[in-house]
């Protein structure tokens, strides 16, 4: 796969034919504010510059993306599949390419140690929290388990970059959100200002994770370069810039 040295490929123990990125601003062609690698085409960009974006990125995968039209919901699409309204996407088939588009909301890129399945789902803080302690990364989970036919394979994590720590000012509703289903997820906010709270996006994932029972997970750490907001050259931020671009998380099997 040749793609900008910009985008980044993930370091996990994925085996050798399920293959992984996720795109920056790099390698594009559209102009201020989408500069350069804008994928999304809902956003007020040319529809020409973001077809050649797309048509770009299929060619540096060899392969062709499945975009959805995400909803900040649970829902799960098994691809291949004539419907596209879902926030998670899963599949066996070789060369489905499972992709997801963010721009300060967190990927989740998903596979099994023998690389039988792979999924990649759209975490934002409402599809992550979902409701009753079910949001998308636990329907995700269900649904790469079910096509393993097994409710407690192992399976590898890969978190991408998204709003950090440091920068995701939330309100009251969204706290009491998490905590109310475990009050571990508690620790994963901090008191900003009168009735605000800097929230851990990836922390909270890797929580909902760990008590899926995975323990092989990897990416984002909240760390300082991981932050969507905080690397204006590198990341699209819609909560940075308010009008903005998308970024794309693919995963797929070649064989």
């Amino acid at each position: 796969m040749a793609s900008p040295a910009d985008w980044l490929v993930p370091d996990w123990p994925a085996p050798a034919h399920v293959h992984a990125v996720h795109t920056t601003r790099a390698g594009g062609v559209s102009q201020a504010p989408y500069a350069s690698m804008n994928l999304g085409d809902h956003v007020g960009d040319h529809t020409t510059a973001v077809a050649e974006n797309r048509l770009r990125m299929a060619q540096a995968l060899q392969a062709e993306p499945v975009f959805l039209q995400q909803v900040h919901g649970t829902e799960v699409l098994h691809l291949p599949s004539p419907l596209r309204v879902a926030d998670a996407c899963v599949s066996v088939a070789p060369g489905a390419v499972c992709t997801i588009m963010v721009a300060d909301c967190l990927a989740v890129l998903f596979t099994d140690p023998s690389g039988r399945c792979v999924a990649a789902a759209h975490a934002g803080w409402r599809g992550l929290a979902g409701e009753g302690g079910v949001g998308v990364l636990e329907t995700t989970v269900a649904a790469v388990r079910q096509s393993l036919g097994d409710r407690a394979a192992p399976l590898l994590a890969w978190l991408g970059p998204c709003i950090g720590p440091d920068a995701f000012e939330v309100g009251p509703e969204v706290r009491a959100a998490f905590a109310a289903q475990s009050p571990e997820a508690a620790r994963f906010f901090r008191p900003h200002g009168a009735g605000k709270w800097l929230a851990d996006l990836q922390g909270l994932a890797r929580q909902r994770l760990q008590a899926l029972g995975l323990a092989s997970i990897h990416g984002n750490d909240g760390s300082p370069g991981w932050c969507t907001v905080g690397n204006p050259s590198r990341f699209f931020s819609h909560r940075r810039d308010r009008v903005s671009g998308r970024m794309a998380a693919c995963i797929w099997r070649s064989a």
